[in-house]
């Protein structure tokens, strides 16, 4: 499998708009989080890396739920030609892992690409100001390790977010599938 490392937004930089639908087409602004952090994750359904780390987001999301912390998750990948990323799949698999967090379509790509997302999974943290904390590796387990994710990357940058300290100095890129571009829409950085 083809590891792609994410593009490493640079750090302070305001978190981009968005309004983008769930599975059922309730739409979801970024205006719409208000929680002194957000955590937003590009992820797909058929991702090893992705599959890999699902549970442990559900596990996020339950651990930081009365901490003042929202999670949103985002699908870029071209559905057409990807169908187990489907808005439907999408829906199937968000109730199959318990995940309380809005599961959102970027179909046109354009929110991947104002965030200049690369992989999935693509992890971005974002302050009180909504200015970028940390993005990079969720933890150092990858699909096939013999160690479970714990998600110790993603964990201690969302705990330091949440006692206003100074952002990781060293911040690993994450790693996962190329987001699935439709052909002709892949991005420059990409």
């Amino acid at each position: 499998m083809a590891e792609t490392p994410s593009t490493m937004l640079p750090l302070g930089t305001k978190a981009p708009l968005f309004e983008l639908p769930d599975p059922d087409g309730e739409k979801f602004s970024i205006n719409d989080f208000d929680a002194d952090i957000l955590v937003v994750m590009f992820i797909c359904n058929h991702c090893p890396f992705v599959i890999h780390y699902k549970k442990l987001f559900a596990e996020l999301s339950e651990q930081y739920r009365d901490k003042s912390v929202d999670i949103v998750a985002i699908n870029s990948n071209d559905i057409e030609n990807y169908p187990a990323d489907s808005p439907q799949k999408m829906k199937e698999m968000k109730e199959k892992e318990g995940w309380d967090f809005p599961y959102l379509l970027d179909e046109d790509q354009s929110v991947a690409k104002t965030y200049m997302a690369a992989c999935t999974p693509d992890v971005y943290v974002f302050d009180r100001n909504r200015e970028l904390f940390y993005r990079g590796q969720i933890d150092s387990t990858r699909p096939g390790s013999t160690d479970n994710p714990d998600g110790e990357d993603l964990r201690n940058a969302i705990d330091s977010c949440l006692e206003r300290e100074s952002a990781p100095k060293i911040q690993i890129p994450s790693t996962g599938c190329n987001i699935k571009w439709k052909k002709g829409n892949e991005p420059e950085y990409f």
